[in-house]
Formats: structure tokens, sequence, C-alpha cells
């Protein structure tokens, strides 16, 4: 780990075991006050979803836990080794769904943009930091922007990113509540309860489709930074290359979910941190994050406010700044030569 990665850690740390148990639990208890057969979710071939299977597994048993891969032309083969890599280790089942014909009947593969996307990663980096460039912002904040109703139809912004970004965001859109739709159809029919893998850090900036597949009522993970999700990762033993491997929409290849977002994830989780009343005005200064990054991820979580539907399930676990499960004290500044342990 690097040094800002180390330091990232210690300062979001939470109390592995204890959180690892309060999830067991009330996944015990989502099933009896449900009377359902089981739990059902989707593997992407990502950590957030292979730590939620890995709880589930590890908590009532592999016989009651379901998974679903549902992919497109455009899915990495590295995310469906992934997701069968995690159903073999854990024991459990595995549904694979091309959903190719759906998407194509809905027309998505047809516009230029889409057909242009299918190409090298870096054709796809060059057009995301042209885009980026005209807008003055990435094109992820700006889409933030037209779902909160701040750009008007003659925007230049808003009449750019309809040329150059909305058929790829609607793409992106349409997979995810396909997804949705799929699943929601398997839990009905054999009385699963379906789980989504959002985390806090996607939840408040805003980093989800809405009705989409990251936009369930149940979302075990919902109250945990992408910091504490990989550290109780590394807690359960998640294969090491998923841990590792860079978050991702899996759409468009060589654009990650940093690359899209403008920001690491160990940026945000602090930032988020930090606006919430956490971490230190010295913290933020030794891993150099700028007031400018702040007030970024302020807005971001701003704009994203009209995704954040109210109801669902309260998650069963709180990773913010007020938990009790913090292990460094919120508001108490950390020496920066400690070294975290893994």
């Amino acid at each position: 780990m690097r040094p800002f990665e180390i330091l990232n850690a210690l300062l979001l740390k939470i109390d592995g075991e204890r959180t690892i148990e309060i999830i067991r639990t009330y996944l015990n208890n989502l099933l009896k006050r449900y009377s359902a057969r089981g739990f059902l979710m989707g593997l992407s071939g990502g950590i957030d979803s292979a730590l939620l299977a890995t709880l589930a597994a590890s908590g009532i048993g592999s016989e009651a836990v379901h998974a679903a891969y549902i992919f497109d032309r455009n899915n990495e083969y590295e995310s469906i080794t992934n997701a069968r890599c995690v159903a073999e280790r854990l024991g459990i089942e595995l549904k694979e769904t091309n959903f190719e014909p759906v998407l194509t009947r809905m027309g998505i593969y047809a516009s230029s943009p889409m057909q242009i996307t299918r190409g090298s990663r870096t054709v796809n980096r060059l057009l995301h930091w042209v885009c980026r460039l005209v807008l003055g912002e990435s094109p992820f904040v700006t889409s933030l922007r037209i779902g909160n109703g701040e750009l008007e139809e003659k925007d230049f912004r808003r009449r750019f990113f309809k040329i150059a970004c909305q058929d790829v965001e609607t793409a992106l859109n349409l997979r995810h509540q396909q997804r949705r739709i799929i699943l929601e159809k398997q839990a009905s029919e054999k009385n699963f309860l379906l789980l989504g893998a959002a985390n806090r850090t996607e939840w408040l900036t805003g980093w989800f489709v809405k009705g989409g597949i990251d936009d369930l009522p149940i979302q075990p993970l919902k109250g945990l930074y992408k910091t504490q999700v990989r550290q109780l990762a590394s807690c359960l033993e998640v294969p090491e290359k998923i841990i590792k491997k860079s978050p991702s929409p899996d759409m468009m290849r060589g654009i990650t979910d940093e690359f899209a977002i403008g920001m690491r994830y160990h940026q945000l989780d602090l930032a988020l941190d930090y606006l919430e009343g956490g971490i230190t005005d010295q913290d933020i200064k030794k891993m150099g994050i700028t007031m400018k990054t702040i007030k970024q991820v302020q807005e971001m979580k701003r704009l994203s406010s009209w995704k954040r539907t109210p109801g669902g399930e309260p998650p069963p676990v709180d990773g913010g700044p007020t938990s009790t499960l913090r292990l460094w004290q919120a508001g108490r500044s950390v020496n920066p030569n400690i070294i975290a342990p893994r």
C-alpha cells in the first residue's frame, strides 16, 4: 500500500469483526422478517458484490444465497471470470444471463457514439477528456446538473452533452435498470429477497443509476465507505485480484469509476468524512487533499440529492464520523508516521 492509502485506511478504519457480525445478524433477521427462501444478488465481478455475497454465504449458508451475472457485448471477460471465482469459492449458485437481445430491441447499440465507444481504451479515454475539456467538468457532474434541473435546454453544456454524451449515458442507465427488472422478476418467482451492493461513497456522490440495480430498497453496505468495504473484503479473504481490481461501470474499455468521476476513491471517502465533521483539517492536509477537491465533492453530494429517494431498509452499519464502529476517534488528528495494519 502507498503511504496515502495506509493513512486513508487508518483514518476510516472500523472494527471489522464487529461490523461483519452485525451485518450477518441483520441478514439472518431479514430472511425471517420477510419469510424469504433466500437471497438473490447480482455479481458484477467487483469488490462490493463479492463482499456482500461473502457476508451472506458465511452468515446464513451458501445454499440460501443465489447470484446472477447479467451481461452483454460490452462486458469485460475479467468480470465474468471474477464472478465465477466468487461463486465457486463460496459454493453458491450463479445464473448467467445474456440480455443483449433486450438491449438491441431498445436500440442502445445503434447510435454513432455507442459504436465509437466499442473501440480502444485509448479512444474512449481521449473522448472523455475532450468532453471534460468542453464542459469544464466531468460529464458525470454535468449529468447530475441536468438531473437536478440546473441546466436549461438552451444552456451550451446541456446541448453539448445531448450531442456527445447522452446516448452513452442512456445506455448505461438502461443497462442498470434492465438488470434490476430481470433480478426483481427472478426474486419474485422464487421468493428470494433481492439485495443491492451500493456503498456509502457512491450513494452520497450519486455514482449510481436511479431506478437501477444499485438503487434497491435493501442495500446492506450503504453505510460503508469504499475504503471500509475494502477493509472488510480483506478481513473475509475476498480474492486479492478482486480487491485490487479498479472499480468500473464495465461498459467502455478504459473508463473506470475514478476516471469517470474525476477523483480517486480515497479522496472521495476522506472528503465526504470531512464534510460530515469527521477527520480534521490537519488530516486533510497530510493527505494532500485541497479545499478545491472538498468543494467538488460537496457539489457532487448537493447535485445528486434528487437520486437519493427516501425509504427502503436503513443500512445495518454506519462507517461515518459518529459511528461507534470507528477505531479512530472523529476529530482527532492522526500521526502520519503511524502505519496502519492491513
